[in-house]
């Protein structure tokens, strides 16, 4: 059963220690719930309130993001170390 031994090991890693994109995750999944809610109470048409809803949760993520990281994409890491390619093909 190595699936379901996975998804527990998440779901336990998840609520023990979870990463600062998981918790991002979190927020945004939060912030869908409650603005879909939201809409829902002032009776806007469905697709209207589930694509708003859906770019809250999204806004929600990039700030939650930024405020846990304090940057908006990660670095991509070391480019001075990498080695260039080289086509073995083309000399």
């Amino acid at each position: 059963m190595g699936l379901v031994d996975d998804l527990r090991s998440d779901v336990v890693g998840l609520v023990r220690d979870p990463t600062d994109e998981q918790k991002a995750i979190v927020v945004a999944v939060i912030a869908i719930i409650i603005s879909d809610r939201y809409f829902w109470w002032i009776e806007f048409p469905f697709v209207v309130r589930t694509t708003a809803a859906v770019g809250v949760g999204f806004i929600a993520l990039f700030i939650t993001s930024y405020v846990l990281t304090g940057q908006f994409v990660p670095p991509d890491g070391d480019d001075e170390d990498e080695e260039e390619y080289e086509d073995e093909f083309h000399p």
